[in-house]
Formats: structure tokens, sequence, C-alpha cells
């Protein structure tokens, strides 16, 4: 397998979009603490639902890194850190073209996005409370830190819904942090496990409880704001290409091909295609 240094090896930032005054509402809101930036996904009316909206965002976020930034940090607002994709978009989109294109878009979008995450040269923390569902999921299980409050809970419920469990190169990751037996259970099931679970099966490295998220947070990036940055981004370079040795393969670049394809054969039969509905999954 041939490996090569990440794209955060490389010193040159892309400037970030521009906003208009014609753009909708930002779906993704953003605070700077000195070295530490702060991600919040913002759409607690939809349980921060993805959308592709959001996913742009994010896109132009992590993708555009300021080297001043040592950590990122990536929470959600409300009750709930992220309750998976927008199932009414994904309706849509495949109301609009049966074959399935916008979500060959969204799933291309969304492997982008959490490669930018993981592979960001700032240190990345998943602040999670309430629920982590699929595409929210995916979403934290890509940064390096994740710590959850107690009462967090955590579940994959793609195959329930006629899906392949194939968003943001979530699998092949996923596999690697929590090995492939514990995995094919959680998915073949989609049951739900709650915090306790997770940091057994390292998806989260601490639990606390939820008044106590930011204090954790804060214990982790105190000590990585005063490392040398061109040591802290080799490190992260190091880290994640010994990560990505142990992986036999990693597909990941299919999933959106492997989710629209499935998709649009559920979308042909009645009886399957009125799982899409809903606000997310």
């Amino acid at each position: 397998m041939k490996l090569s240094l990440p794209d955060f090896l490389n010193s040159s930032s892309p400037a970030p979009r521009p906003s208009t005054p014609d753009e909708p509402p930002a779906t993704v809101r953003t605070r700077r603490e000195g070295a530490v930036l702060h991600v919040e996904l913002h759409a607690p009316e939809t349980g921060n639902a993805v959308t592709e909206a959001m996913l742009d965002e994010l896109l132009d976020l992590y993708t555009a890194p300021d080297p001043e930034v040592r950590v990122v940090v990536l929470s959600g607002a409300g009750d709930d850190f992220c309750l998976g994709g927008d199932r009414t978009e994904f309706a849509r989109w495949l109301e609009e073209d049966p074959a399935g294109r916008g979500i060959r878009v969204s799933g291309e979008k969304a492997r982008r996005v959490c490669e930018a995450i993981s592979g960001n040269r700032a240190v990345t923390i998943a602040r999670v409370q309430g629920k982590a569902v699929g595409a929210g999921f995916a979403l934290a299980l890509a940064c390096d830190l994740r710590v959850g409050a107690d009462t967090a809970s955590f579940r994959l419920p793609e195959l329930a819904l006629g899906l392949p469990t194939a968003w943001g190169g979530l699998l092949p990751r996923l596999i690697h942090e929590v090995g492939a037996a514990r995995v094919r259970e959680l998915i073949l099931t989609g049951r739900s496990f709650d915090a306790t679970e997770a940091h057994g099966l390292s998806v989260l490295q601490r639990v606390v409880a939820e008044a106590e998220l930011d204090e954790a947070v804060v214990a982790w990036a105190k000590p990585v704001v005063r490392r040398p940055e061109a040591a802290l981004r080799v490190t992260k370079a190091l880290l994640n290409s010994y990560a990505a040795a142990t992986r036999l393969a990693d597909p990941s670049f299919l999933d959106a091909e492997l989710m629209a394809s499935v998709a649009a054969v559920n979308s042909r039969s009645p009886a399957r295609s009125s799982g899409l509905g809903g606000a997310h999954s």
C-alpha cells in the first residue's frame, strides 16, 4: 500500500470562501479562544442533522486551517451532538434524480470533511452530549480525541433504513479503532450503546458528567497549545500514517457510490423507500 504524507504537512492554506448577504443562515458557528478554535454544529431544531450546506461550511473550515490554531473542538448545539444525516434532504435528492446523483455529490463531500478533520494540522477534539447517530457518529470518530457526557449514546441505524454503513469513511475508521468483531455486532443490530460502553470500545477516550465537558476539553487542549507547532504537526502526520499502515484496505472513496446505488435501488421499492422519511437518520 502506498502511503503519502497528509495534506496538513503542506504549510500553505487556501483562503476561506467569503460569505454573501444572500446566503442562508449558517449551520456551523465558530469562536476563537487563543490557539483553540471551537466549531459548533448549529441546527438544534433538527438535532444538528447534517445537510449539504453544513458539509460545505465544514469543508471551508477544515480545509483552510489557520496555522496559529493548535486545537479544534467540534461540538453540537442543543440537547444532542448530531442525530445523523438529514433524511428529508436525502429523500428530495432521490425524488429529483432516482439514480442518486445528489447522494453521490453529498457523500463525496462527507468523505472529504471527515478526512479534513482527521488530517487537520491541529489536534481535533469531539465534545459529545446527547445522541451521536449515523453521520454524527462519523464526525465525532474522525476527531483525534473524543470526550462524552455520561448520558451520551451512540447508534448506527443505516442498515435498518435499508442503507449501507458508508458515510465519511466511517467503517474503516471504526474497525481500526474498535475491532471488526465488535463493529459487526453494532452495525448488524443497529442497537444504541451508552457512554460507558463507548469508552470500553475506545469510541470515547474519556467520559465525564455533562456539566464537566468543557473542563475536560480544556484539560486536553491546555498542554497541546504549548507544544511547538512543527513538532505537533509532524507528530500528527506520523500518527495518521502509522494508523493507515495497519489497514489492509480503505475503500472509503467508494462510500458515496455505494450509498447512492443502494438508495437508488430502494427508491424503486415502495416497501423500503418509506424508511427515508423524517429529519435525520
